[in-house]
């Protein structure tokens, strides 16, 4: 499953799940691993927000040196490796 594939079935089965939702915003590493059987690498930290019509997020992202930086250390940083 690609990662795109993967966060369509997330954003989906939050729409669908008001429970799901709640644990996602609440506890995401719990509520991956536990409904999608994924668990998250240590050293990355994910956020998870509910957007509304009236609530925007803007994503900034990192500057590219600082991703060379990363990869160096051998972490993913868009977590590409879930298992």
């Amino acid at each position: 499953m690609t990662m795109d594939t993967l966060k369509v079935n997330i954003i989906k089965k939050a729409w669908e799940d008001e429970d799901f939702k709640a644990r996602l915003l609440a506890d995401p590493r719990s509520a991956l691993e536990q409904d999608f059987g994924h668990s998250i690498p240590e050293g990355i930290e994910l956020q998870v927000m509910a957007v509304t019509p009236t609530k925007y997020a803007l994503i900034i992202p990192p500057k590219p040196e600082e991703l060379d930086g990363l990869t160096a250390t051998g972490l993913q940083p868009q977590m590409a490796t879930w298992n």
